[in-house]
């Protein structure tokens, strides 16, 4: 596999980024629960992440079209950390609200340069294997990050160092590498009216996914730590829940495969909510103190883990319902409007869940996720009578994604983005795709060659 080998250094700054990653996403709503922010504060706090995110995936493009990937990537990284460290420093919920929205801008900056270098540099021969170990590089990191939150105190400095270092130290590898950088990424439009025309369920199932992940990434920390978890406890919650998620992608979605996608969607949020109930019974448990802590806990990490057997695979099911309808679109367009609408759920469902939180306890981030997935299996249920199953035959293959965990870039690595063509993919205003070809553009100074045989893959971008 020398494709990996010579990407071994790309893989390794991606992996210790989101491992501080990892351990900020846990890290920042306990730390604001004991510091005494409202949970309506905290809910918006983690929303803002999600929002910077898609901001990202929409503005960086052009960061790295002028300044080259590496200089963008430091520059990224940089902010970054600095942006840790202010929580750190500076103890107020509108300063850490704009410090998470522009920590969502970077980290998609930074998970964007590398995904564009490893979908430069994949081959039809490596696509496949480059897409499952990048995958796979990402879930072993963020949950590295959540259980190093386990010998640290939320209340110390210790931890927001540690995560600026892991920042820092990503820029080693990637500045350090001898493979050539990129071209320059090729822009495309977004039209998630004509996906929602193509594929209402695949859209509305996104935009439930975004309201009920996004709420629990951002809660899940602080109503553990409501519950009464210990700092183990609050990290193997959510990790739990991740390593559930990774497990459960490739059984559902090979389901999904097999049978009406919509059919899974119904299962998998039927399930889901059956695991919410006990979350909430734990929850309320927690209140009474009928239970042993010990036991508590271990059935509420026992029951995270099983959650996520259902929570995260539903994002890539939706993303591939869509694409079966999806026509001449190309995967990479289709997917990069997914993302956005997964964007606006994460950043509505944190500000909406918290504020439930706030009136009835941890209990009632665990129903409003049920009332998401209710509303996904309601509407799947509604529009299986309004359209035929396809065969099986005329589908594409399941995407295991997992919202956040990557930007639009990374979908070209997936094997149904291979054969996409060298000029841009959009989608005209009739709803009819096409393609322009990019301007063309010079790589800056000390990245690249103007002799570079790599083809531009298309990426997401700013509105044409």
């Amino acid at each position: 596999m020398p494709s990996l080998l010579s990407l071994a250094a790309l893989l390794c700054g991606s992996s210790v980024l989101l491992i501080g990653n990892g351990l900020q996403g846990l890290l920042i709503p306990v730390r604001a629960g004991l510091e005494g922010f409202s949970v309506g504060a905290i809910g918006l706090i983690a929303a803002a992440y999600s929002a910077g995110f898609v901001i990202g995936c929409v503005i960086n493009p052009a960061v790295v079209h002028r300044v080259g990937h590496i200089r963008s990537f430091a520059v990224f990284a940089a902010v970054a950390a600095a942006v840790v460290l202010g929580h750190s420093l500076v103890i107020n919920e509108a300063i850490w609200f704009a410090l998470r929205m522009i920590s969502g801008v970077c980290f998609s900056g930074l998970f964007m340069v590398v995904e564009s270098w490893l979908n430069e540099r994949a081959t039809p021969e490596t696509r496949g294997r480059l897409f499952g170990t990048y995958l796979v590089t990402n879930l072993g990191s963020i949950t590295l990050g959540m259980l190093l939150f386990i010998p640290g105190d939320p209340k110390d400095f210790q931890l927001f160092a540690v995560t600026a270092i892991a920042v820092l130290l990503a820029l080693v590898p990637v500045s350090l590498t001898t493979t050539r950088a990129p071209t320059p990424i090729v822009e495309a439009r977004l039209r998630p009216l004509k996906l929602l025309a193509l594929s209402p369920v695949g859209v509305f199932g996104c935009l439930c996914v975004g309201l009920a992940n996004g709420s629990f990434a951002g809660l899940a920390p602080l109503a553990a730590s409501s519950m009464g978890m210990n700092s183990t406890g609050i990290a193997a919650f959510a990790a739990a829940a991740v390593l559930g998620g990774a497990a459960g992608q490739y059984p559902i979605g090979r389901l999904s495969d097999a049978i009406d996608r919509r059919k899974v969607m119904i299962g998998a949020c039927g399930a889901a909510i059956l695991l919410e109930a006990c979350l909430v019974a734990i929850a309320l448990d927690s209140v009474a103190g009928g239970l042993d802590p010990g036991v508590r806990q271990t059935a509420a990490i026992a029951l995270s883990a099983c959650l996520g057997l259902f929570l995260y695979p539903l994002y890539g099911v939706s993303v591939s319902h869509t694409n079966d309808y999806a026509g001449d679109l190309n995967f990479v367009v289709v997917s990069s409007g997914l993302l956005l609408t997964w964007g606006i759920g994460a950043s509505l469902g944190p500000v909406l869940s918290s504020q439930l939180m706030g009136v009835g306890g941890p209990a009632m981030l665990f129903v409003w996720m049920a009332g998401a997935h209710a509303l996904l299996a309601l509407f799947a249920l509604f529009r299986m009578t309004r359209r035929a199953s396809l065969e099986t035959e005329e589908k594409t293959s399941f995407a295991p994604v997992m919202g956040q965990r990557v930007t639009p870039t990374a979908y070209g690595l997936h094997p149904s983005g291979e054969g996409l063509p060298v000029e841009e993919s959009v989608a005209s205003e009739d709803g009819e795709a096409r393609t322009e070809p990019p301007e063309p553009a010079e790589p800056p100074e000390g990245e690249g060659s103007s002799g570079q045989d790599a083809a531009e893959r298309p990426q997401i971008g700013r509105e044409g």
